[in-house]
């Protein structure tokens, strides 16, 4: 049986100079480099990002996640003591019901109200559920999600300190449906012209969501990566896109996840013969070496933050060794890195 390494935290370390951590979009999403890598061979290529389509083939897909990142951060007072409170909603539980994280979690306990903006805003915590979460119900006039807009910012990494001027820009060109605390963040490397270039080439997108929730940036906290509790997120794969995939595969083409989230969903939803099923479910899918890819041959994605998930999914797929390495030279080359930051394809 093969001997698989690195299944300590401490493995997916890397030091990272601050000043490569992206505060801003580029102008042009586009423009952004791209470093590419042969995970059996290990060569690396510096590239700029609207050259992926020398990577890409006629007849491979690309999975792109839809999912559209709500202004989940409300800022508010609470109405007994006027301090100022910070929720951010995770995940709706119902129709005015959302798990959120809440700040300063000691003074928010069941029972506690709070005021937003101008008050057409209210809410009140339930009850504590998992690692401190709060489940809270919100009171106002109208449609929640326009007042939600109105009030709500974007929920911007915590390593991410500037202000983020315009909106859409975390938001992929293509998000279609509302659900996210965070963006799905390989996705927003793409413009509409770059994928109707892609698309003329003869390669097809397929449109899966995936809900990405904060867990995503959770530290894991365990020593032995086995033993980290994965947050749970919601998926949606249509007949279409399933159809698709599958039908990539029987081709003997490539299915190429624009992202971690793509990747989760797309091995979630499929059975251990690497078939993609149609349906929605929730997924705790937690990827790390050892484990066997059923449905993705190739991976666009940024760059992760050390000891993350996400820097352990990408090194199932192409070793850690090779994929802290490239790292590496990410950093000696000046890459900018986490949500706003360059882009890496492992193929």
């Amino acid at each position: 049986m093969e001997q698989i390494t690195g299944l300590k935290t401490s493995d997916y370390y890397f030091d990272l100079p601050q000043e490569l951590i992206a505060q801003d979009p580029l102008e042009d999403r586009a423009s952004s480099r791209l470093l590419v890598m042969d995970k059996e061979t290990g060569k690396i290529e510096h590239r700029v990002f609207s050259d992926i389509k020398e990577y890409l083939k006629p007849g491979d897909t690309l999975v792109l996640n839809d999912t559209k990142v709500i202004p989940a951060r409300l800022l508010g007072t609470k109405e007994d003591t006027g301090a100022n409170v910070e929720i951010l909603l995770l995940k709706r539980l119902g129709a005015d019901r959302w798990e959120t994280l809440v700040r300063p979690g000691k003074k928010l306990k069941p029972g506690a109200r709070i005021t937003f903006g101008d008050g057409s805003l209210k809410a009140v915590i339930l009850d504590i559920l998992d690692e401190g979460n709060r489940l809270v119900e919100f009171e106002y006039e109208g449609i929640f999600e326009e007042v939600l807009d109105r009030l709500g910012e974007m929920p911007l990494p915590p390593y991410i300190t500037h202000k983020l001027k315009d909106r859409n820009r975390y938001q992929t060109v293509y998000a279609r449906f509302e659900g996210s605390a965070a963006a799905p963040t390989a996705g927003l490397h793409f413009t509409n012209e770059l994928l109707d270039e892609i698309r003329a080439m003869g390669v097809r997108t397929a449109f899966v969501t995936l809900h990405v929730g904060l867990g995503t940036f959770r530290p894991v906290k365990v020593d032995d990566v086995k033993n980290h509790h994965m947050h749970t997120e919601w998926y949606q794969v249509s007949e279409e896109a399933a159809e698709l995939i599958n039908r990539t595969h029987e081709e003997g083409r490539r299915v190429i996840c624009v992202g971690t989230t793509s990747c989760r969903t797309v091995e979630s939803a499929s059975d251990e013969n690497g078939i993609v099923h149609a349906g929605s479910d929730d997924t705790s899918i937690f990827i790390y070496p050892g484990y066997r890819f059923k449905v993705m041959d190739a991976l666009i994605t940024n760059f992760h933050l050390p000891e993350s998930t996400l820097v352990m999914l990408v090194s199932a797929f192409a070793g850690r060794e090779k994929v802290l390495s490239a790292y590496e030279e990410a950093i000696r080359e000046k890459y900018r890195f986490f949500s706003f930051g360059d882009a890496c394809f492992f193929y």
